[in-house]
């Protein structure tokens, strides 16, 4: 990716098996596999966050989904997670929520 671009935030699987990172310019979740044995990291895929600037995301605590605030696009983007691959794919569902930026479960 040849344009500007920053991350935003980091997540580490509750499985401690995948670390995850948005990507704000090229408007993407980074997905990667964490060794266990040695905690070195193998790229797995970028996943398009569905919208522009994501800035925060969060786990879900059943660790099946990942929710993404993108902050220009004004909406969060659900994303399935595949707890055994760490693939993500883009669920369907975007919810409409103005400027977002902390996504927090409690």
């Amino acid at each position: 990716f040849d344009e500007w671009n920053s991350t935003a935030d980091i997540h580490v699987h509750p499985n401690g098996k995948f670390l995850f990172a948005s990507n704000r310019g090229h408007n993407s979740i980074a997905s990667f596999q964490i060794d266990e044995a040695s905690g070195m990291l193998t790229f797995l895929a970028h996943t398009p966050s569905e919208g522009e600037l994501p800035r925060n995301f969060a786990l879900h605590p059943s660790g099946n989904q990942l929710f993404v605030a993108n902050q220009n696009t004004d909406n969060i983007a659900i994303m399935d997670l595949n707890i055994e691959t760490g693939a993500l794919e883009f669920s369907g569902t975007n919810l409409e929520v103005k400027t977002p930026v902390c996504i927090v479960f409690y």
